[in-house]
């Protein structure tokens, strides 16, 4: 039942199949069959079983539950569960699967499932913890693009508690079956083509643009040409917004505080330091430094206006006929742990979001489809990406892309006794080279 989509799932419930409770119970026992992967770090078991219970009562009469952050309780109206919490830093730089430069999309490539970032104001922003303001947006990872469709139905239209979100009606998300792509013209940024781009994704994204060329979709090369400027310019505003952002947990109205009564600056500057970790303490120091009033012209106002630029170029791309994007979504498969971690984290993050980043600065919807699994046997994901609001003609076209190339489905409960045994000898291994 957990390898179904959201839609088979939601048919076996309504024919009586399976019970929510049922379906709770499974949830919670593959958390606890995959412990060893260390993805949860809060498991709301018995807040998720009376929500399993409540959900059956729904059944037979309507009940709508009263949570603050728009996205939830919209999930929550509709049946959702919510199972946890998920293995992130304390702030999870962009919680509740939200999407700032690829946070979304990054890991569904990794993973061989469905990353949408819907449009920026499409989705509430409501009861997000921020990260940057301008550029954060719910995003939705499911196992296909129908079932992508169905979340972005439920999450998006107007919030009377986001002032950036759309104010016009928003329908459902009912995906056409798309069968003719002829009148399609799909764009190929030269400039994605990057020196650090692996062969095998080069080669599926190659792959992907002759299968569209070959059903008789139009293929041309586009030219995005501030993209080289674009990690610079998105590194610059996420840490300005991240500083301003944090300034608010200063000990005082909530959250961590520290037991230093010296004085106010020495508490302010103790509970911070205790309370961030690296990550976060770096980003701060950053933004602070680019926000400073002798560096705020040279830094924030100038990466501003080169956003201006990058969100321009997609303008101009859409513009000319183009209807959506190919790109690749990572550089590469997921790469080995053992080999991650050699590199330094923050300069790998920055590398990874190549592909994604730009994006976010001009408020477009883009969604990761896997494709293909590597010659090492791991997902590697295409990215799609579209007009601004235009999220149901994008998922249109991710729907016909997924059926073409027919991604195996992963079903973890078959290769768990195997992915244990061998997270296992990789420990060992580990302790015994130490």
């Amino acid at each position: 039942m957990l390898g179904r989509t959201l839609r088979e799932v939601s048919a076996a419930l309504k024919q009586g199949q399976i019970t929510p409770t049922e379906l709770c119970q499974k949830c919670l026992s593959l958390i606890k069959k995959t412990k060893f992967l260390n993805a949860y770090i809060t498991v709301s078991e018995d807040v998720a079983l009376k929500q399993a219970e409540e959900s059956e009562e729904r059944y037979k009469k309507g009940y709508v539950p009263p949570y603050n952050a728009t996205v939830v309780q919209k999930l929550l109206d509709q049946g959702a569960l919510l199972m946890g919490k998920t293995n992130l830093d304390e702030f999870a730089m962009g919680a509740l699967g939200s999407d700032t430069g690829g946070s979304t999309r990054n890991p569904a490539a990794h993973c061989g499932v469905v990353g949408l970032k819907p449009s920026y104001g499409l989705v509430s922003r409501h009861g997000l913890i921020p990260l940057v303001n301008s550029m954060d947006v719910p995003g939705i990872l499911t196992r296909c693009v129908d079932d992508a469709a169905t979340v972005l139905g439920v999450l998006a239209g107007h919030d009377c508690k986001d002032s950036t979100t759309v104010q016009d009606p928003v329908q459902s998300f009912i995906l056409p079956s798309l069968t003719d792509v002829s009148k399609l013209c799909i764009g190929i940024p030269k400039e994605y083509l990057v020196p650090e781009l692996s062969s095998e994704v080069q080669s599926l994204w190659s792959k992907a643009a002759k299968l569209f060329e070959s059903e008789g979709a139009k293929v041309i090369e586009v030219s995005l040409p501030h993209t080289s400027y674009s990690i610079v310019c998105y590194l610059v505003l996420c840490t300005s917004e991240v500083a301003s952002n944090m300034a608010r947990f200063d000990g005082l109205e909530y959250g961590h505080r520290c037991d230093i009564k010296v004085s106010t600056e020495a508490m302010y500057a103790a509970t911070r330091r205790e309370g961030f970790n690296d990550v976060v303490r770096g980003r701060i120091l950053s933004g602070n430094f680019f926000i400073l009033k002798e560096n705020y012209e040279n830094y924030f106002i100038k990466a501003q206006k080169v956003r201006r630029l990058i969100a321009n170029d997609f303008v101009n791309v859409f513009n000319s006929g183009v209807d959506v994007l190919l790109t690749p979504t990572t550089l590469s498969e997921a790469v080995p742990y053992m080999e991650f971690i050699k590199e330094d984290n923050r300069t790998r993050s920055a590398q990874g979001d190549i592909f994604t980043q730009a994006v976010n600065m001009a408020g477009l919807p883009a969604v990761s489809v896997p494709m293909a699994l590597s010659s090492q046997g791991l997902p590697v994901g295409l990215q799609f990406i579209g007009r601004a609001f235009c999220d149901q003609q994008l998922l249109t076209v991710a729907k016909w892309f997924e059926k073409q190339v027919q991604f195996p489905v992963i079903q973890l409960q078959e290769i768990m006794g195997d992915c244990s045994s061998v997270f296992e000898n990789d420990l060992a291994s580990v302790s015994l080279k130490q």
